[in-house]
């Protein structure tokens, strides 16, 4: 089964490395430097995405943006061979992925949304949820894939519930963030060691995915984007958005939303989202 990767930066290069290890994979980034890393574990790049799907059994698609995804689909589409699963990987709004089913099926293609849990570290090694929705048949055939990107698949039925999903999660989980910063600012201003609030806090009603991976980073100062806030702001601006649509408040994550973009601003946008502490650290910290 040869698949072609579109889209290999921070999470989609981690999935096609680890695709890599089991099945052939092609794959196409406009960004060298991510392409090369790749290939260093096997996948053959390509020179352009059109080039890439040539001849591929899946299409995966890897991209910042709901509006990048729908112009790949709708330029990838009639290089797609009839029946292939075309699956994306991305974090989209509801209606773009019903636009990408809608472009995919007029061509005879499946569109199968699959968006993913946790952090470049966790694909690496195949540990993360995936979240998909699409037809049964095409997530059927993906079975071997699907088993190799990740430990556990969740069935949401259709794309428009995967992808809301993915948004839920990650309006929960940036808000976490968000909280996690503050939380930590007050604890420093207020003299505590580092080391003690970390190994205390994980052990309370306060502990959490993000508190068990970010804080750490955030202790050490590594700044280093493993989920970068401009991409952070986007997925929690998409969740709010779609709250917005369905007449659901959302204060708290409006709040998270407003510390991204105010971190944005400040020039952390291509940080770690967990550089939005950077906002709230006392100054003599």
């Amino acid at each position: 089964m040869h698949i072609a990767c579109i889209g290999v930066g921070n999470m989609g290069g981690a999935v096609a490395r680890r695709l890599a290890g089991a099945f052939p994979v092609t794959a196409y980034d406009p960004d060298p430097a991510a392409v090369r890393r790749c290939a260093e574990a096997g996948v053959r790049p390509a020179d352009s995405a059109l080039a890439a799907v040539a001849g591929a059994d899946v299409v995966l698609t890897s991209l910042p943006t709901p509006e990048l995804v729908l112009r790949t689909v709708t330029e990838l589409v009639g290089a797609v061979g009839v029946g292939t699963p075309l699956v994306d990987i991305s974090t989209i709004d509801p209606n773009t992925a019903r636009g990408a089913t809608e472009e995919c099926a007029a061509a005879g293609v499946d569109f199968v949304a699959c968006p993913l849990g946790k952090t470049p570290q966790h694909a690496e090694q195949g540990a993360i949820p995936l979240f998909v929705g699409g037809p049964a048949e095409a997530i059927e055939r993906l079975t071997p894939v699907l088993a190799r990107m990740g430990e556990r698949v969740y069935q949401f039925g259709t794309v428009a519930a995967a992808t809301t999903f993915k948004l839920v999660s990650n309006l929960i989980g940036m808000t976490n963030v968000a909280v996690l910063a503050e939380g930590h600012a007050l604890a420093a201003r207020a003299g505590i060691d580092p080391g003690v609030f970390a190994e205390a806090l994980a052990d309370t009603g306060a502990a959490s995915f993000q508190q068990q991976v970010r804080l750490p980073w955030l202790l050490d100062g590594d700044w280093a984007a493993r989920f970068g806030v401009d991409l952070a702001a986007k997925d929690v601006r998409l969740a709010v958005d779609a709250a917005s649509r369905w007449g659901v408040p959302v204060p708290v994550g409006s709040a998270a939303l407003a510390q991204l973009i105010a971190a944005a601003a400040h020039g952390y946008g291509d940080e770690d989202v967990i550089a939005i502490a950077k906002l709230c650290a006392p100054p003599n910290v």
